[in-house]
């Protein structure tokens, strides 16, 4: 870390201060000290604990995308509540018609799904999704985080920020803090964002959603699960757990009136149509399915990830993958441009990599409202979604998007396999290759040992690393070479060509 001397008085300069202590800056800070840069993260909330973070309201579903970064970075075994939590559709029958998931409300079930479909997801593999809760992983990224020194200063908000060619200030109240780098994780509200001058473009909401947690004084009056009314949808999951989808154009989120008992309840009684009785709010939050994403992901010095760059409903549960996927695509390239050893365009790669995929979730949650609305075009639609899902290629299809496993970045070549996340080969010593990939750096995987290979990935020093060894599939390849945030940057069949890899290894890693 730098010290600028200033009016008599030493000031540190960070590598990077990221603003907002959730998931996705937690995450993003423990990428980037991993790689020995120096990070702060200003947080505006002083109490880390909510009631909003945990069970029922916290959970979570994690995608394969998340599963495995978590995996490749040794945190997955740290998570506790997905080993006592099933998946909440998992008593929904049994065998062949368990529902898994769902879009839009519509289930699909396990037995509709064809995973050969996904060539090269390995019986090694992680899981597909998993159950999480936010306070615990927030709990668990927190202590890696402190682990390897990064700062968190809780109850800061950033207020603003001045950045020079190569410095940001950032203020925080009358207190200042300088950075080389200012990432804003600091969610849908981002002041990083409207401070830095970001236009965030997209669609304005059609409803606004109520989760809530109440006590009914005549229950039986509501029908249990999922309900589609002609005036909106109500869920009850559980016991005085209910959300409510009132499509009113986001009108009452969007003018900020407190939510009180008596609005919760005329709302409830209109969707449901019944005259249910609420007799106590414990806990009530709103929010809609505005759809918006900043059109650039960097200025100067400045960057966004996760609901700071975009924003979407919650349905289907994508906006937490979404975001911790965007850390992990960035925490490498950031920390090697810091580094001084990104080739060019590297930290670029991260708007053209991550750009894309977050146009995809928010159509994906776009088309979810456009068969929930009420009234019969939406209907008719969803009768035929929901036929097509009941197909094996519907249901293969659906949950291979809201598992993640679809997930690829298109890096111009032509193997089928680059772009993708690197499968989970396991060798003959039982050792999976994710477990190798613990301490961040790039691998130069090689099956047929080339003494060739070997002394290139040398020339790296610890940042790539050179395994060569058998594995109990090997899916045809001779040579991959994996990125630190395990995508696949190159790949071979056959020898290969010491031009051609070190051409692949020139740039992702410098010379």
């Amino acid at each position: 870390m730098e010290t600028l001397i200033n009016n008599n008085k030493n000031q540190s300069v960070y590598d990077v201060i990221i603003s907002g202590a959730g998931p996705v800056g937690l995450f993003l800070a423990c990428e980037l000290a991993l790689t020995k840069c120096s990070v702060l993260i200003l947080e505006k909330a002083e109490n880390p604990h909510s009631l909003l973070k945990q069970l029922p309201f916290g959970i979570r579903g994690l995608s394969a995308p998340t599963i495995e970064a978590l995996y490749r970075r040794g945190l997955l075994n740290e998570l506790e509540i997905h080993k006592r939590l099933k998946n909440p559709h998992q008593n929904a029958g049994q065998g062949s018609r368990r529902q898994v998931g769902h879009f839009a409300g519509i289930p699909f079930h396990e037995g509709n799904i064809d995973t050969s479909q996904w060539t090269y997801r390995l019986p090694s593999s992680t899981e597909t999704s998993l159950i999480s809760e936010m306070e615990e992983l927030e709990t668990v990224l927190s202590r890696r985080a402190e682990a390897l020194d990064v700062e968190i200063k809780r109850g800061l908000a950033v207020t603003g920020f001045h950045q020079t060619e190569d410095r940001v200030t950032v203020q925080s109240g009358d207190q200042s803090f300088k950075s080389k780098w200012l990432v804003g994780c600091d969610g849908s509200r981002s002041v990083v964002r409207k401070a830095g001058g970001f236009e965030f473009a997209g669609t304005e909401p059609e409803f606004t959603g109520y989760t809530t947690l109440v006590d009914i004084a005549d229950p039986e009056k509501l029908s249990p699960g999922r309900n589609v009314t002609p005036t909106g949808i109500y869920l009850q999951s559980q016991p005085g757990y209910i959300v409510i989808q009132d499509f009113d154009g986001g009108a009452f989120h969007n003018a900020g009136k407190p939510i009180t008992l008596q609005h919760v309840q005329e709302v409830l009684r209109r969707v449901s149509n019944t005259d249910v009785t609420i007799s106590a709010l414990h806990i009530a939050t709103t929010w809609t399915d505005r759809a918006r994403q900043a059109t650039i992901y960097r200025n100067g010095h400045v960057l966004l990830a996760g609901d700071a760059a975009h924003i979407h409903s919650p349905l289907g549960g994508q906006g937490l993958n979404l975001g911790l996927c965007d850390a992990m695509n960035l925490g490498w390239k950031l920390a090697a441009t810091i580094h001084n050893i990104a080739p060019s365009g590297l930290l670029d790669s991260y708007y053209t990599e991550r750009h894309p995929v977050g146009v995809q979730v928010l159509d994906w949650s776009r088309a979810q409202v456009a068969i929930m609305r009420p009234g019969p075009d939406a209907r008719a639609l969803n009768a035929i979604i929901r036929d097509l899902m009941n197909t094996r290629d519907g249901a293969t299809y659906i949950a291979g998007r809201v598992w993640g496993v679809l997930t690829h970045y298109n890096l111009g070549s032509d193997h089928p396999l680059v772009g993708h996340s690197v499968p989970n080969f396991e060798f003959k010593d039982g050792t999976r290759i994710g477990e190798l990939m613990h301490d961040g750096h790039g691998i130069l995987l090689n099956f047929d040992m080339n003494a060739s290979l070997k002394t290139l990935a040398s020339e790296y020093g610890d940042r790539m690393k050179y395994v060569s060894a058998q594995a109990k599939e090997q899916l045809g390849l001779s040579t991959v070479l994996i990125r630190p945030d395990g995508i696949i940057a190159w790949a071979s069949e056959s020898e290969p060509d010491e031009q051609l890899i070190r051409q692949a290894v020139a740039l992702w890693f410098g010379r």
